[in-house]
């Protein structure tokens, strides 16, 4: 029996034949969304598409922008946000 989060349509079935003879059945990942602004929910760019897991093994320098609140907002967020932030 397939753990529970596999038994629905959503994912993706494949039937693979292993080495041992048997017949078993993989299920495809889901597809990874992009990372988002928090402020206005625009994709990021230089953020790469990947699972956390893999991004971890990433080198920090590629994981995310090097600016203030690279990573986390977009550059015309960051731009608004740092204006606030020198106005109070």
């Amino acid at each position: 029996m397939p753990a529970l989060r596999y038994r629905s349509k959503r994912y993706k079935q494949r039937r693979v034949r292993t080495t041992g003879g048997r017949t078993v059945t993989h299920y495809k990942k889901k597809r990874v969304s992009t990372a988002s602004c928090a402020s206005c929910g625009r994709p990021l760019g230089g953020v790469p598409w990947m699972r956390a897991s893999k991004l971890r093994s990433f080198p920090r320098s590629s994981r995310m922008p090097n600016r203030p609140f690279g990573g986390y907002l977009c550059p015309a967020c960051a731009r608004q946000a740092i204006k606030e932030e020198a106005r109070a």
